[in-house]
């Protein structure tokens, strides 16, 4: 019987990229790359269906095999990009006061898509929304004036959402596809909540008309299994919460990578870098978790949640730039831009006679970019080529050349430069990892991450270009994603179901927060996620009042191979190597079936002691790391009076009120983190929560780490 697969593609602006993952191990079993049909009648999805064609072949697979399929798209990205957008008909609703700050949003059609085009928008206003007359009127105002699709918004349309629905029905009979504003997103600020919800409106038509296509395609194609797609903050979506809110495959792209790196590099705290030819997308994992926060779209903050990535243009084609007598710098352009082969992986025959000379890649540019003039022609030193001649680059990567072919392309820069080839090399990695090393160390800064556990990971085809370069010269552990050059297309085939609901919540109470909390939880279950494997983290900001839930979970429980799973020798090491201490004074304080929990002592004269926490998975991976946290061992039936003792001993009180600590559970296969929570007696209602389905006897280790 041949193995189920789960199925990844990831759709770039040149190719189209395909996985196989085994269902059962998580492991590749096949790749694919087909040319991206942006020009075929059916658009990026001809694309999709011919790499899942030519993938099944590949792996000798049936469309029957296939349990999971999902795709990532930069499709919503490149339209705001160009500007190909649809035309959007605002309905306004209010009286008084309200319809003046209805109607200012009008304005809405001045944001800029590209230089001298802006956002096409037709407003109409409606003083009563449950006038049917009134409301026919005014959609018909916006279609006469080319309105593709609809929005309607009011003030305080969380609190009130009757009025935007009294709208979408009378507008039904126009045929248009439609949103109210507070479906998009549920928080307060009507001009950021309706201008989020207007740019979702205008890539609707477009989104939607390309998921029926590849919806169809894969149908026709006789793939069984739900059709998921890529969210812009690590997770995938089904169908039909991706037909309401394209939005949220907005910058997506690097989000299937981060989220292959989490998945199958198991990153519990550390920094992502997906390096390609020209750039280096930089994000962030911590507390095993990606980091998200309010996207910024058409120069305007948004409400909506996409991955933080930062980038730098420093690539593996990067090209070298010389500056009184020195290596000034790498990049932004690359060779990719300029025309140009890169030096290295010419012959040695190509690069007789080379000599150095430098050029202006584009019109405008600087006249300081390093180029070799050789037998063979012109060829662009670049960041990659240095790599290959430190020998940085590991055998069998994307971006291996003949290290002899390298030594020789960095020659003539090493006797410009009056130093030997490494000189030269080392000269030109550090100028290309000084820009990536700034953005990782605010970044680090940034979401306080702990270095003792936090590694770098590079991923993408041009990762040995930066990060190995990277981890050698900085403090932090560093390595290269297995299958670097396809971690976006693993990423979608390993990426589980998310789903962020907020809320705006004066004072929230128990009630309203495990309310908020379950509304997550169902949200991912009806996107087809097991129910009983769904995790949700809930955080609750007394500052801005927000209570924000993200669950996650997988379409179908996944059970690992475990006949590769670390021994008890490789869970020690690796929880001391962590620590970085001896493993004769690491301790086991704990344990369940999935993970083993290991402590240590730091005693300092100034600052007293100190018992770091590191928990290990049965792969021998650090999920999570604690600088100081006492750990306790009870079960589900006496987890009630126990946490609450804990609780109570770690809560401390200041001039900003009391703050409950930091708490996770480890049960079962999970790791329930409530850490965002502040306010105790809401913390042990989120733990019953986490517990209530369980066996009284099943065993729970609460891993508490104090705020004072």
């Amino acid at each position: 019987m041949s193995t189920r697969i789960r199925v990844g593609i990831d759709v770039g602006g040149t190719f189209t990229d395909a996985v196989a993952i085994d269902a059962a191990t998580l492991g590749l079993v096949g790749q694919v790359k087909v040319p991206t049909s942006h020009h075929h009648e059916d658009g990026v999805a001809h694309g999709i269906v011919q790499a899942l064609d030519r993938l099944l072949e590949q792996v000798d697979r049936t469309p029957a095999d296939v349990t999971f399929l999902a795709h990532g798209t930069t499709q919503a990205t490149n339209a705001l990009l160009e500007g190909d957008v649809a035309t959007v008909g605002l309905i306004g609703i209010g009286t008084g006061a309200g319809a003046v700050l209805t109607r200012r949003l009008a304005a809405l059609g001045k944001l800029e898509l590209t230089p001298g085009k802006k956002l096409p928008l037709a407003y109409a206003h409606v003083p009563d929304p449950f006038d049917t007359d009134a409301v026919r009127a005014a959609v018909t105002r916006v279609q006469k004036e080319g309105a593709e699709v609809l929005v309607a918004t009011e003030p305080f349309g969380v609190d009130r959402p009757d009025g935007e629905q009294a709208v979408l029905d009378a507008a039904q009979s126009s045929g248009l596809p439609m949103a109210a504003a507070h479906e998009i997103t549920s928080l307060y600020g009507l001009h950021k909540r309706t201008r989020t919800a207007v740019v979702n409106a205008a890539i609707l038509p477009r989104m939607l008309a390309t998921a029926e296509l590849v919806d169809s395609s894969i149908t026709k194609a006789g793939v069984d299994a739900p059709l998921m797609v890529m969210r812009c903050d690590g997770g995938v979506m089904s169908l039909a919460e991706m037909r309401r809110r394209p939005l949220l495959t907005v910058l997506s792209g690097p989000a299937a990578g981060v989220a292959g790196a989490l998945m199958q590099e198991r990153i519990s705290e550390g920094v992502f870098l997906e390096t390609g030819g020209t750039s280096t997308d930089i994000s962030v994992v911590r507390r095993g978790k990606v980091a998200v926060r309010h996207a910024t779209i058409l120069g305007k903050t948004s409400y909506l949640n996409a991955l933080d990535v930062r980038t730098v243009g420093v690539g593996g084609g990067s090209m070298v730039r010389l500056g009184q007598g020195k290596v000034a710098g790498v990049g932004p352009r690359s060779a990719h831009i300029a025309g140009l082969p890169y030096a290295c992986f010419a012959t040695l025959d190509d690069l007789r006679d080379a000599k150095l000379a430098t050029v202006s890649p584009m019109a405008g540019d600087p006249d300081d970019h390093v180029v070799l003039d050789a037998a063979g022609g012109r060829f662009a030193l670049t960041m990659t080529c240095a790599a290959n001649a430190l020998g940085r680059v590991p055998e069998g990567d994307f971006a291996r050349c003949d290290q002899e072919v390298a030594r020789a392309a960095l020659a003539p820069l090493a006797a410009r430069l009056g130093t030997d080839v490494a000189g030269a090399a080392r000269a030109v990695l550090d100028a290309g990892a000084a820009q990536v090393q700034a953005v990782v160390d605010a970044m680090v800064k940034d979401y306080r991450l702990d270095r003792d556990t936090a590694v770098l990971v590079g991923g993408g085809g041009g990762a040995a270009s930066v990060t190995p370069h990277l981890a050698a010269t900085s403090d932090m552990e560093g390595r290269i994603a297995r299958h670097s050059e396809v971690i976006s297309p693993i990423g979608v085939a390993l990426a589980l179901v998310r789903e962020q609901v907020e809320r705006i919540v004066p004072g929230a109470t128990q009630e309203q927060i495990l309310a908020v909390r379950a509304e997550a939880e169902r949200a991912v279950v009806a996107q087809g996620a097991a129910a009983d494997g769904v995790e949700v983290e809930v955080t609750v900001d007394p500052q801005t009042s927000t209570v924000r839930a993200v669950a996650t979970g997988a379409t179908e429980l996944r059970t690992q191979d475990r006949a590769h799973r670390a021994d008890e020798t490789e869970r020690l090491k690796a929880a001391a190597t962590s620590l970085k201490t001896q493993q004769t004074a690491v301790e086991v304080l704990a344990g369940t079936d999935a993970y083993t929990v290991y402590g240590t002592e730091v005693r300092r004269r100034l600052r007293g002691t100190r018992r770091p926490v590191r928990v290990v998975d049965a792969d021998g991976v650090v999920r999570l790391g604690a600088p100081d946290a006492r750990v306790e061992t009870t079960t589900v039936g006496a987890a009630g009076e126990a946490l609450a003792t804990l609780v109570r001993d770690a809560t401390s009180y200041g001039d900003g009120g009391m703050r409950a600590p930091a708490v996770r559970l480890l049960v079962g296969g999970r790791i329930a983190d409530l850490s965002g929570v502040l306010e105790p007696e809401a913390l042990l209602a989120l733990a019953r929560s986490e517990l209530r389905a369980r066996a009284a006897d099943e065993p729970v280790v609460a891993v508490v780490e104090s705020r004072a």
